[in-house]
């Protein structure tokens, strides 16, 4: 039985169901062309995280749902131990080579969030960059992140807000999206600060959350931007995929999504993507 089916079934679960479903999770993320995405447009957050946790040299990191790694080169560049861990090990093909351009030594591990395959209380810092907050369940992916930092640890998240662009960007393509499977939670909803206290609860102490926003200046319209995301985001191309034999559906979801844009700066040439950074110490 694999990790992920025990904690299934420890928490009445659907195993196999969950398993199909993070089957389809990690082709999504795999689709497209998400490393370049991150290069291109949000390298950067992942040094805020860093900066925020502040990993030291020798302490064990583990960034969560890592993609190709803007958050665990950074760290492993400060000296500490880190191991990137994510769904979809297709991702690390890219984050090798960055890691090695940069210098960097770091362990790269294929693991789900909610049934992360390490011991209790085995890292100083947990991380996770607009990463976690894609797990469906975000109660199992939350006990998880606690799970595995030791006592007086430290945790950095980094996620897009419900009002921000990429969270209403979210809102925009879900009637064009499947129903959600049971028990599935928005994404978004690790960009609102009560959300994630609740999920953490009193595991956690000296909480500090702050909005910001990152600038996005490569697209100079809407409908670059738009024609951008349906060939490189994963969750983007889903939609699409599912959709693609309705050419009414296509065309206003292609219309949905530049308005969207244009409404957040697009035409303009410079956007800014809302976040919530929140920090904590596991208790």
């Amino acid at each position: 039985m694999t990790d992920l089916q025990t904690r299934a079934a420890t928490t009445g679960v659907d195993a196999e169901a969950d398993l199909a479903l993070k089957a389809k999770h990690r082709s999504m993320w795999a689709s497209g062309d998400y490393p370049t995405l991150a290069s291109d447009l949000i390298w950067d957050l992942g040094r805020r995280v860093v900066d925020a946790v502040d990993p030291r040299p020798g302490e064990r990191v583990l960034d969560i749902a890592a993609g190709s790694g803007n958050v665990a080169i950074p760290a492993a560049l400060r000296g500490a131990t880190v191991v990137a861990s994510d769904l979809a090990p297709e991702l690390f093909e890219t984050g090798r080579r960055l890691a090695t351009e940069a210098g960097a030594e770091l362990e790269w591990r294929e693991a789900d969030a909610e049934a992360l395959p390490f011991d209790d209380a085995s890292f100083d810092v947990a991380t996770s960059c607009v990463g976690i907050m894609f797990a469906p369940h975000h109660e199992r992916a939350a006990d998880e992140l606690v799970r595995v930092v030791r006592r007086d640890g430290r945790i950095g998240l980094l996620s897009w807000t419900p009002e921000g662009f990429i969270g209403q960007m979210f809102g925009v393509m879900k009637p064009y999206a499947p129903p959600p499977p049971p028990g599935a939670q928005p994404a978004p909803r690790w960009g609102d600060e009560a959300h994630v206290r609740e999920l953490l609860g009193d595991r956690v102490d000296d909480v500090v959350a702050r909005r910001d926003t990152i600038l996005v200046d490569r697209f100079a319209t809407a409908e670059a931007f738009r024609d951008y995301f349906k060939t490189h985001y994963g969750p983007t191309i889903a939609v699409y995929s599912r959709i693609a034999d309705d050419p009414e559906q296509v065309a206003a979801l292609d219309a949905a999504l530049v308005d969207n844009a244009r409404a957040h700066g697009a035409d303009d040439g410079v956007m800014r993507w809302e976040y919530l950074l929140l920090t904590a110490r596991r208790r």
